[in-house]
């Protein structure tokens, strides 16, 4: 059936005004002032005195659970399909964290897939924490190829007592790897690094950049925020042409003292010069967040949500006075650009339909559209996961 939202406020995320949307299928297929079509069924929804919205993109979320960093009962849950249609989030990229055992490529593959089956877009990185990567087929360029959920490799962790400490010359292959896999496949070969509190920050990066021919932007930081040492870095980083993702779900750390909260991360990046298509918004939903001690030990653990990603938007908003035009790109076309998900986080005729009516007086999300599909209205949820 057709559905037309009419009589809403377009943020593409560029400002349109009023407008009617019409979709068919998974798709939008027009954007004018007025839409009016009879003698077909058609559903109307009214966005009068609303705002349309992309559905978000979370480029980090452990969707089959993650962590363990506290022994076996400290494995974290999976990413169901009202935790993401309650956030606005339509489209993720999962991956593998420090547990590449339990939490498997197969696993997170899986998922992934019954997630898609669900009525939401999902996407994968291949490998985890760990290096040489564990791949499902074997081979890094052949997981890019032949596996249509896998669009890169990650989340490899550099300067971080978790991480493998294998050597540059892996790093560099791997980055290698993923780059020819993309090209071949059409894909981003994104290359996602966790980056940890140890003392060398973007070392390993810099040197495979001197090192190799490979371009600054298929490297993708993550956690950039955790501390200040590292944001001033990313700073830099960004200044000579690189990606940087702040981490939502660090923003009530309970070491909040050493965090640079996200909100507070995008806008000293603003005034240091950055340019704001250089940052995402990511959750790390459903990740371990650890708090390690200065011996490693494990003081506490929080669970990562997708909630996060709007919490920061309205701080921006909120307490940044940064237009939510413009905010709103950190979490749509930012990370769909990064990841090269053509389809995804903006509205215009041709793109998935993936769509979130917002109330921007109450501040809520109150309806939310995947690949067509009009899973949340008026606040109420109409399609639960399967098991829910």
């Amino acid at each position: 059936m057709l559905k037309v939202i009419k009589n809403i406020h377009v943020l593409t995320p560029e400002d349109l005004g009023i407008k009617d949307v019409l979709i068919a299928g998974n798709k939008i297929i027009a954007i004018q002032d007025k839409i009016d079509i009879e003698g077909v069924p058609i559903e109307i929804f009214d966005g009068t005195s609303k705002t349309l919205l992309p559905g978000l993109v979370d480029s980090h979320v452990h969707i089959c659970g993650g962590g363990g960093e506290g022994g076996y009962k400290t494995r974290t849950p999976r990413l169901t399909l009202s935790q993401m249609i309650k956030a606005g989030v339509t489209t993720v990229v999962g991956l593998v964290g420090t547990d590449s055992v339990s939490r498997s490529i197969e696993d997170l593959i899986a998922t992934a897939k019954g997630l898609k089956q669900e009525g939401v877009s999902v996407y994968c990185l291949t490998g985890s924490y760990s290096l040489p990567l564990k791949t499902l087929t074997g081979d890094i360029q052949k997981d890019l190829l032949m596996v249509e959920e896998i669009i890169g490799v990650g989340e490899i962790a550099i300067n971080d007592h978790r991480s493998s400490h294998s050597g540059l010359g892996l790093f560099k292959m791997t980055a290698s790897e993923s780059r020819v896999g993309g090209i071949l496949s059409g894909k981003c070969g994104i290359v996602n690094i966790h980056l940890g509190d140890g003392k060398d920050d973007f070392k390993d990066i810099y040197q495979c950049l001197e090192e190799t021919e490979i371009p600054i932007k298929q490297f993708y930081p993550t956690h950039v925020n955790r501390n200040h040492r590292l944001f001033n870095e990313a700073i830099n980083y960004c200044k000579k042409g690189g990606y940087v993702d702040f981490t939502a779900s660090l923003n009530d750390d309970i070491d909040s003292g050493v965090r640079v909260k996200p909100a507070d991360a995008v806008v000293k990046m603003l005034q240091a010069g950055v340019s704001i298509s250089q940052m995402t918004l990511s959750s790390d939903g459903q990740g371990s967040l650890p708090n390690f001690d200065n011996e490693g030990n494990l003081i506490g653990l929080k669970v990562g949500s997708v909630s996060s990603l709007f919490h920061i938007v309205k701080e921006l908003i909120n307490n940044h006075q940064m237009p939510l035009e413009e905010a709103i790109k950190l979490v749509t076309i930012n990370p769909s650009t990064v990841m090269k998900l053509e389809n995804k986080g903006q509205i215009a005729i041709g793109k998935d339909a993936d769509l979130i009516i917002y109330n921007s007086k109450s501040q809520t999300i109150e309806s939310v559209f995947a690949n067509g599909q009009c899973f949340m209205h008026e606040g109420k949820i109409l399609i639960k996961g399967t098991f829910e």
